[in-house]
């Protein structure tokens, strides 16, 4: 009897799944072995999630090692932090005073704390992925794209600001952001006390972080997208099994 409701409540499942979706092969692969007993080995529902966790793994592993590097977050233009859009009219002063030099070391150092903290993402996604449920995993899989980083990023994203915020302040003080961006900062909010506008914050710490985790659930994002779709993402035998199309 409970192998008839799993296989019911996974023929229920299939049917909100997308056609080229290479976890609805997942499913359909869980179904036939389940019910007809084909294959090496019938596939358990915790095995199905089992290939899943193994597959967001992989995914983040991939997506921390691309922006964790010099010039992950620089010179990829999805992700590359910009100089603050609330400072954009300081930054057009600064050109005008020809400083121009000092609004590119701004952005790179902006991306090069980034790249720093990144590092420190792993072991909270790794975690979160461990404490996934079987309902959880379901739910990604049923969820279409963006499904898994959305649970991500709603079960890290505190625990990333914590850990991210130090790491990005030493990043800063490490590669010396405020050499490059107090200056310009300092000066514009002076010119504002004659003109009456509005001054910037100096603080950058905020906006790196909020950055960087924004860039990297971008990079998560993209890898969880290729392994719902690109057979070639498939590389262990586990995902082989879950996986696989029919």
């Amino acid at each position: 009897m409970n192998k008839v409701i799993k296989s019911f409540a996974l023929s229920v499942l299939l049917l909100s799944f997308s056609s080229c979706d290479v976890l609805n092969s997942a499913a359909e692969t869980y179904l036939e072995t389940s019910s007809t007993g084909e294959g090496t080995k019938s596939l358990t529902n915790q095995e199905v999630i089992s290939g899943l966790k193994e597959a967001l793994t992989i995914g983040i592993q991939n997506a921390v090692d691309v922006t964790s590097v010099t010039n992950g977050f620089l010179e990829n233009s999805e992700i590359k932090i910009p100089f603050p859009e609330s400072a954009e009219a300081m930054k057009q002063k600064a050109i005008d005073w020809g400083l121009e030099s000092q609004v590119d070391k701004v952005v790179t150092t902006l991306n090069r704390a980034a790249e720093d903290a990144a590092k420190e993402a792993t072991p909270i996604f790794i975690e979160a992925i461990k404490n996934m449920t079987v309902q959880d995993g379901f739910a990604i899989l049923n969820g279409g794209e963006g499904a898994a980083t959305e649970f991500l990023r709603k079960n890290t994203s505190e625990e990333l600001i914590v850990v991210f915020a130090p790491k990005v302040q030493n990043s800063i003080e490490k590669v010396k952001l405020t050499q490059y961006w107090e200056p310009v900062a300092k000066r514009y909010n002076q010119a504002m006390i004659f003109t009456g506008g509005e001054k910037v914050d100096t603080d950058l710490n905020r906006y790196v972080t909020e950055q960087a985790i924004d860039g990297l659930f971008t990079m998560v994002a993209k890898e969880e997208n290729e392994i719902r779709q690109d057979p070639a993402a498939r590389v262990t035998d586990l995902l082989s099994r879950v996986f696989g199309s029919k």
